[in-house]
């Protein structure tokens, strides 16, 4: 297995967007009654290759969102983009959830559902063709996509570990 090569990103240089992937209402039965509090999946991007994700609980939807939003500034990485879309096709794996990314023609635009085309949109590809098999819960496929996304190569680097020039990457 490739060793994964994670850039890791300070969140206080760069202006994000953030994206609310799902909210959770969760109960808590005491002897009182119901206890309810929220969990907040939530996507941040600068749309120019950098994107994380978090997590956060509260009793408020609002207070949730924003701990998800401070809990993904911490977890950022940078992802490679080529011309808009990403550089080859990959798959990626978190629990049940399987997703695949596969790079489309400039026009085609993010054809990809719910909590992938968050991460997708806000890592900033324009132009993606992606698949999700296997588990739909949202936390799964974020996590998935975030895997898939991290195990994306650009030429430049495929050619310096291959020692040879950034044409030849293309043709074989």
């Amino acid at each position: 297995m490739a060793e994964l090569n994670i850039k890791r990103v300070k969140s206080s240089e760069i202006e994000f967007k953030d994206r609310l992937v799902h909210v959770n209402r969760v109960t808590k039965v005491t002897k009182g009654g119901r206890t309810f509090s929220f969990a907040a999946i939530v996507v941040v991007g600068n749309e120019n290759g950098v994107v994380g994700y978090g997590l956060g609980k509260a009793k408020e939807v609002t207070s949730a969102i924003s701990k998800g939003i401070d809990d993904a500034k911490k977890n950022l990485i940078k992802i490679p983009i080529l011309k808009g879309t990403v550089p080859h096709e990959q798959v990626g794996k978190y629990s049940g959830a399987k997703v695949f990314l596969k790079p489309a023609a400039p026009g085609t635009g993010v054809i990809a559902g719910g909590a992938m085309r968050a991460v997708l949109e806000s890592v900033g590809v324009k132009d993606v063709l992606a698949k999700s098999k296997g588990s739909s819960n949202p936390h799964s496929v974020v996590k998935a996509t975030i895997d898939a996304l991290l195990h994306m190569k650009d030429p430049y680097t495929i050619s310096k570990l291959r020692g040879i020039e950034v044409g030849r990457v293309f043709n074989g």
